[in-house]
């Protein structure tokens, strides 16, 4: 069967899966800053599993329900954009943490901003509650912050 016809036979997958392992061979040393093979210790990846399955989807959950209750007008809507701080260092937690505000529903994780050893996310929130730095931060990291230290850092 083709891949045009729309199956994939195993030559295909087996092609594709080479050129991939190849090109991230050879790319590899341009995008990766840290160490490589990080979640490559079983602890980690353990809670990096359990990060995707339970917490993320937990809060993907809470948030979907959320906006559409707006969406069905039972909750107002106030947005805005609110500054929250994260102290993560590694990139990687950064970026998934960035990744994860921006996934969940009613959240879009506009810019990262960096002064002395705290990091800053500006976020464009659905419903902006407070705009005291700490309690947005609270609002809108939930647990998420405390589980990505865990794997990255």
């Amino acid at each position: 069967m083709s891949i045009f016809t729309g199956g994939a036979s195993a030559q295909i997958l087996i092609a594709g899966a080479l050129v991939s392992a190849i090109t991230a061979l050879f790319s590899a040393r341009f995008f990766i800053h840290e160490k490589a093979f990080f979640l490559f210790n079983p602890v980690r990846f353990v809670i990096w599993v359990f990060y995707c399955l339970i917490i993320f989807m937990w809060e993907l959950t809470k948030a979907n329900v959320d906006v559409a209750l707006r969406a069905f007008g039972f909750k107002k809507i106030n947005p805005g954009i609110v500054k929250i701080e994260t102290d993560l260092k590694s990139e990687y937690a950064q970026s998934m943490l960035a990744n994860s505000i921006t996934l969940t529903p009613g959240t879009i994780t506009m810019d990262i901003a960096e002064a002395g050893d705290k990091t800053y996310y500006y976020i464009h929130w659905i419903d902006v509650a407070t705009s005291d730095i700490k309690e947005a931060s609270d609002g809108i990291k939930g647990t998420m912050e405390k589980w990505i230290r865990r794997i990255w850092e």
